[in-house]
């Protein structure tokens, strides 16, 4: 299974992925996809370094799907956290979104 690693940033607590590059992006969608345990060590060694660096607190791996080519958590919790509030589909990562396509 492929994994992703996820955080907060400090500085707001937004809800951020690693991305390509080592950037720390605001979309699942822009997460770095680590495909072995390798890639998922150093890829939490990175993270480590950030969080010394004070850019984000709490970084873990967590287990993606593809799914027609996009990359979806495995778990409601990790899903919620990439979208939303589930009550307020006018806040969020979801409300940029449909702001977006608009």
């Amino acid at each position: 299974m492929s994994q992703i690693v996820t955080a907060n940033r400090l500085g707001d607590g937004e809800v951020v992925w690693l991305g390509t590059g080592g950037q720390w992006v605001e979309t699942v969608e822009a997460a770095q996809i680590l495909d072995d345990k390798d890639a998922v060590a150093r890829a939490l060694e990175f993270a480590a370094a950030a969080v010394k660096d004070r850019l984000i607190v709490e970084p873990y791996e967590i287990d993606v799907s593809l799914e027609d080519g996009a990359i979806v958590p495995v778990k409601l919790r990790e899903k919620i956290r990439a979208k939303g509030p589930t009550i307020r589909a006018d806040l969020g990562k979801q409300a940029v979104r449909s702001r977006g396509a608009a």
